[in-house]
């Protein structure tokens, strides 16, 4: 798994949020999308990694700022009841 962070400015509301995810879910092939307009971020999952360009291209047309791109590899968290340190 792939996990893709987004810099995204001028998201203000749940609003923008909706319209960024929405955008992403449409355009790309991905496992889930969150954003936050408080941290100005958008934090994507997906089994690959995803084309750069066309993130670019893809937030360009909704109006908002794309100002970086980071990605990690992501390991799922496992919860266990039993923390032992």
């Amino acid at each position: 798994m792939e996990k893709t962070v987004l810099k995204i400015d001028d998201m203000m509301c749940g609003m923008c949020e909706s319209h960024i995810n929405q955008v992403i879910y449409k355009q790309f092939d991905v496992k889930k999308v969150t954003s936050s307009h408080r941290k100005g971020t958008t934090e994507i999952l997906s089994e690959k990694p995803l084309d750069q360009e066309a993130l670019k291209q893809a937030i360009g047309q909704t109006g908002y700022s794309l100002q970086g791109i980071r990605t990690e590899p992501y390991a799922a968290k496992k919860f266990s009841l039993f923390h032992r340190g």
